[in-house]
C-alpha cells in the first residue's frame, strides 16, 4: 500500500468511525461513572479507560457494519443529494470511495474482535457479570443491519439503540466501577435511552424515501412520517417524566434541571410537526434534539456528582 492509498484508507476510517456521533455512547458512560462515584464514592480510571475504548470500538464495528448492509441493500444509494443533511444519509464511505466493501468488512471484523478481546479482559479481571451485559452489546451491533435478524430493516432497530445506549451502557458501566447494580441505575438510564431513541427518530426522516426503497423498514417507514412527529414527542415526554422520577427516587431536585431543556424539546416537536416533509427546514430540530441529549446528560453527570458532596 502507498502513501496515497494509505491516507485514503486513513481518512475514509475516521469517516466512518465518525467520532462526532460518538457522543451517543459518551453521555451513558459519563452518567453511569459519575453515579457510581455519587453514590459509592468508588471509582477506577483504568478499568473507566479500558471500558471506553472497548465500546468506542464495537460503535466503529456497527458503523462499519450498518455501512456494508446499507450499501447492498442500496439505501445509500438511493439518498438523494436534496435529502443528504449532516445527521443523516450514512457515512457515505463507500459510495464516495473512500473505502472499499472488502476494508470495510475487515474494519468491522478487527474492531468487533479487539472490542470482544477487551470485554472478555474486564470479565476475566474485573467484574463476571458484565458477560451478559457486554454480549447483549455485540448481538446488537452486529445484528443491527446483518442477517438473519437485521434489527434495523425490520423495526425494531429504535428498541435495540435505545436499550444499548440505555440500560446496556449504563448498568454495564456502573457493574464495572461497583462490582454491583441496583434498579435505580436501571431508572438513571431510561431517560438517556428514550433521548436518544430520539435522536436516531428525527434522523430517519431525511432518509425516509430512500429507506423505503431499499426495503429498510424501520419503525418510522411502517407508520409514516406524520404519525412519527407523535412518537417523537412521546419520546420526549417519557424523557422527562423518568427524570423527575429520578430527582423524586434519590431525593436530589437538582436532577430536574434538566427541564431547562423543555422549551427547547417543544420548540423541536413544533419544527417536526410543521416541516416532517421538508427536510432543509427540518435539520433544526435535528439539531436541537442531539442538543437537548448533550445538555441533559452533562445535568445528569453534574446531578450524580452533586450527591457526593
Amino acid at each position: 500500500m502507498d502513501k496515497k492509498e494509505f491516507l485514503r484508507v486513513w481518512k475514509g476510517f475516521w469517516q466512518l468511525a465518525d467520532p462526532k456521533i460518538w457522543i451517543a455512547s459518551t453521555v451513558p458512560m459519563f452518567v453511569a461513572t459519575a453515579y457510581a462515584y455519587g453514590k459509592t464514592g468508588e471509582f477506577d480510571l483504568f478499568w473507566f479507560v479500558v471500558s471506553v475504548i472497548g465500546i468506542y470500538l464495537i460503535e466503529i464495528g456497527k458503523n462499519a457494519v450498518n455501512e456494508f448492509v446499507d450499501y447492498k441493500s442500496g439505501v445509500d444509494t438511493f439518498v438523494t443529494p436534496d435529502k443528504r443533511t449532516p445527521f443523516s444519509g450514512g457515512k457515505k464511505t463507500i459510495v464516495e470511495g473512500k473505502l472499499t466493501v472488502e476494508e470495510t468488512i475487515i474494519i468491522a471484523l478487527v474492531t468487533i474482535l479487539v472490542s470482544c478481546a477487551i470485554g472478555l479482559a474486564i470479565v476475566i479481571f474485573r467484574e463476571p457479570r458484565v458477560f451478559i451485559v457486554g454480549l447483549a452489546g455485540v448481538l446488537i451491533a452486529v445484528f443491527y443491519s446483518l442477517p438473519p435478524f437485521k434489527l434495523s430493516y425490520r423495526g425494531f432497530g429504535e428498541i435495540a439503540v435505545g436499550i444499548t445506549f440505555g440500560p446496556l451502557i449504563v448498568i454495564g458501566m456502573y457493574l464495572v466501577m461497583t462490582h454491583h447494580v441496583s434498579i435505580d441505575v436501571l431508572l438513571v438510564s431510561l431517560p438517556i435511552g428514550f433521548l436518544i431513541t430520539n435522536v436516531l427518530w428525527i434522523n430517519q426522516y431525511p432518509d425516509y424515501e430512500a429507506d423505503l426503497k431499499g426495503h429498510k423498514y424501520n419503525l418510522l417507514v411502517r407508520i409514516g412520517k406524520q404519525k412519527g412527529v407523535i412518537v417523537y414527542a412521546a419520546l420526549y415526554v417519557a424523557a422527562y417524566l423518568s427524570l423527575a422520577l429520578i430527582a423524586l427516587v434519590t431525593k436530589n431536585p437538582i436532577w430536574l434541571m434538566t427541564f431547562i431543556t423543555i422549551p427547547l424539546a417543544v420548540r423541536s416537536v413544533n419544527v417536526a410537526r410543521k416541516y416532517y416533509d421538508e427536510i432543509p427546514k427540518l435539520v433544526k430540530a435535528n439539531a436541537d434534539t442531539i442538543k437537548i441529549y448533550q445538555i441533559v446528560g452533562l445535568i445528569m453527570i453534574l446531578s450524580s456528582l452533586a450527591s457526593r458532596f
